[in-house]
């Protein structure tokens, strides 16, 4: 074994990375946001989030794979060395180091941070956007950020204290919407929401005490609108500085819906009613 960590594939000439590799423990580091920001890249695990970044991600340093996963995923491997990124063999001890998942699929990416300023994630005359505000769960954040793509939003707006959009379980939750749709990061939420306006959104949030419903094919839901989420413990303030706070009904005796299923109500709401194709349906 040499000293920079790398063995030697059994039958080839080139060297497998172990965990020890510069390269490897360089990669390692970007589970910290810290280094995340300081260095401009992150990790993407998993065939889906690899084959999205692939395809869309405008910079993609470096492909990590095991011998089982390159097998398995000849096609991932191939399409990275046609676009002239890098594949490296690791040993599975060193995806294990690299994976924050019990199970590691073997298989990352050492991409370029996705995030756009928040008025080129808005250019284009919008018609859906989502704006997180103060959403702490990654998981959440990038199951919302899977659902906006899902229903067609413009844009994904991360305002204040919200998760990273580049943290490993978010990315993993967006199941490669990271790489679809434009996201930016706003520190002050205020300022998330001028954006909008200035883009020409109107600008929604949901209250349980609100007068008005939102519900699929309500004509005055129509027209360019992003949907304000708030944090999973208290959701949002009457101080926010929404243009209406609008309420999603509750039939059953549940006390209320968790964020995930609220934000795929509202922005499918949205979707449905100011969609040509849906209000002619």
């Amino acid at each position: 074994m040499s000293d920079t960590g790398d063995t030697q594939r059994p039958g080839a000439g080139s060297s497998v990375f172990t965990e020890r590799t510069p390269r490897v423990v360089a990669a390692r580091r970007l589970i910290r946001r810290a280094e995340r920001t300081k260095t401009g890249r992150f990790l993407a695990e998993g065939a889906n989030a690899v084959g999205a970044a692939l395809e869309n991600a405008p910079v993609v340093h470096e492909l990590f794979v095991t011998e089982q996963a390159g097998s398995r995923h000849r096609g991932l491997t191939e399409r990275a060395r046609d676009r002239g990124v890098p594949v490296s063999t690791i040993t599975d001890k060193a995806a294990a180091g690299l994976s924050e998942t019990v199970t590691p699929q073997g298989i990352l990416a050492v991409c370029g941070l996705m995030d756009v300023p928040v008025e080129t994630a808005l250019a284009g005359s919008p018609r859906l956007v989502a704006v997180l505000a103060g959403i702490t769960d990654p998981g959440n954040a990038g199951t919302v950020l899977r659902t906006a793509d899902a229903a067609g939003a413009d844009a994904v707006l991360f305002a204040g204290q919200t998760v990273d959009p580049h943290n490993g379980k978010c990315v993993r939750a967006s199941a490669g919407s990271l790489f679809h749709v434009p996201v930016a990061r706003e520190p002050e939420l205020s300022s998330a929401l001028r954006a909008c306006r200035d883009a020409g959104l109107r600008v929604f949030g949901t209250s349980g005490t609100a007068r008005r419903l939102a519900y699929p094919g309500a004509e005055w839901l129509a027209g360019p609108t992003a949907w304000v989420f708030g944090s999973e413990a208290h959701g949002l303030s009457e101080a926010t500085g929404v243009d209406e706070f609008l309420a999603l009904p509750i039939h059953g005796r549940a006390e209320s819906l968790n964020l995930a299923a609220a934000a795929s109500v509202c922005l499918y709401t949205s979707a449905f009613t100011d969609r040509p194709e849906n209000r002619h349906a």
